[in-house]
Protein backbone atom coordinates (compact mmCIF):
# COMPACT_ATOMS: atom_id res chain seq x y z
CA UNK A 1 0.00 0.00 0.00
CA UNK A 2 1.16 3.43 -0.72
CA UNK A 3 1.27 6.80 0.81
CA UNK A 4 -2.15 7.69 -1.32
CA UNK A 5 -4.46 4.90 -0.69
CA UNK A 6 -6.44 5.05 1.95
CA UNK A 7 -6.10 2.49 4.97
CA UNK A 8 -9.46 1.00 5.43
CA UNK A 9 -10.72 0.48 8.72
CA UNK A 10 -14.07 0.42 10.78
CA UNK A 11 -15.77 3.85 11.39
CA UNK A 12 -18.16 4.36 14.46
CA UNK A 13 -21.64 5.02 13.60
CA UNK A 14 -20.99 2.92 10.16
CA UNK A 15 -23.81 -0.05 9.18
CA UNK A 16 -22.16 -3.09 9.38
CA UNK A 17 -23.90 -7.18 8.57
CA UNK A 18 -21.09 -9.38 10.53
CA UNK A 19 -20.91 -13.28 10.30
CA UNK A 20 -19.52 -14.75 12.86
CA UNK A 21 -18.90 -18.52 14.70
CA UNK A 22 -21.92 -19.51 16.48
CA UNK A 23 -23.20 -22.69 17.53
CA UNK A 24 -21.93 -26.24 16.16
CA UNK A 25 -22.14 -25.78 12.92
CA UNK A 26 -23.49 -22.50 12.67
CA UNK A 27 -22.85 -19.38 12.47
CA UNK A 28 -24.08 -15.71 13.70
CA UNK A 29 -25.15 -13.03 11.70
CA UNK A 30 -25.30 -9.47 13.68
CA UNK A 31 -26.54 -6.61 11.87
CA UNK A 32 -26.38 -3.16 13.65
CA UNK A 33 -24.09 -0.17 13.90
CA UNK A 34 -20.57 -0.43 15.48
CA UNK A 35 -20.05 1.64 17.73
CA UNK A 36 -16.24 0.91 18.84
CA UNK A 37 -13.93 -1.63 20.45
CA UNK A 38 -13.85 -3.70 24.07
CA UNK A 39 -11.22 -5.59 25.71
CA UNK A 40 -13.13 -9.05 26.96
CA UNK A 41 -10.47 -10.26 29.61
CA UNK A 42 -7.01 -10.36 29.32
CA UNK A 43 -6.41 -10.90 25.52
CA UNK A 44 -9.44 -11.07 24.02
CA UNK A 45 -10.49 -8.17 21.76
CA UNK A 46 -14.40 -8.05 20.65
CA UNK A 47 -16.94 -5.13 18.26
CA UNK A 48 -19.42 -3.65 20.01
CA UNK A 49 -22.23 -3.55 17.51
CA UNK A 50 -26.20 -1.88 18.23
CA UNK A 51 -28.26 -4.22 16.76
CA UNK A 52 -30.88 -2.94 14.01
CA UNK A 53 -34.63 -4.06 13.49
CA UNK A 54 -33.62 -7.15 11.95
CA UNK A 55 -33.23 -8.47 15.13
CA UNK A 56 -36.87 -7.94 16.34
CA UNK A 57 -37.03 -7.71 20.40
CA UNK A 58 -33.11 -7.44 20.71
CA UNK A 59 -33.12 -4.44 18.39
CA UNK A 60 -31.26 -1.70 20.12
CA UNK A 61 -29.43 -4.00 22.89
CA UNK A 62 -25.16 -4.10 22.36
CA UNK A 63 -23.80 -7.01 21.21
CA UNK A 64 -20.15 -8.27 21.65
CA UNK A 65 -18.91 -9.50 18.62
CA UNK A 66 -15.13 -11.44 19.24
CA UNK A 67 -12.76 -11.19 16.92
CA UNK A 68 -11.67 -14.60 16.95
CA UNK A 69 -14.76 -15.54 15.81
CA UNK A 70 -15.67 -12.98 12.69
CA UNK A 71 -16.01 -14.82 9.25
CA UNK A 72 -16.97 -12.14 7.00
CA UNK A 73 -18.32 -8.20 7.19
CA UNK A 74 -20.30 -6.61 4.92
CA UNK A 75 -20.25 -2.84 4.74
CA UNK A 76 -24.10 -1.65 4.74
CA UNK A 77 -23.30 2.27 5.19
CA UNK A 78 -19.68 3.64 5.66
CA UNK A 79 -19.31 7.02 7.99
CA UNK A 80 -16.67 8.52 7.21
CA UNK A 81 -13.49 8.66 9.43
CA UNK A 82 -12.99 10.91 11.56
CA UNK A 83 -9.50 11.71 11.34
CA UNK A 84 -7.14 12.93 14.02
CA UNK A 85 -4.84 15.94 13.43
CA UNK A 86 -1.15 14.20 12.18
CA UNK A 87 0.52 17.46 10.94
CA UNK A 88 2.87 17.48 13.91
CA UNK A 89 1.95 20.74 14.05
CA UNK A 90 1.64 22.28 17.38
CA UNK A 91 -1.58 24.48 17.09
CA UNK A 92 -0.33 26.65 20.23
CA UNK A 93 2.41 27.43 22.73
CA UNK A 94 2.09 26.36 26.74
CA UNK A 95 5.57 27.89 27.90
Amino acid sequence: MNDEEEKMELTKGSEYKIYSLGGKDQFLETEGIFKGYISVGIDETGLLMELNHTHGDLSGITRIVPLHAILAIDILKAEENQKKDDSGEMSHYVG
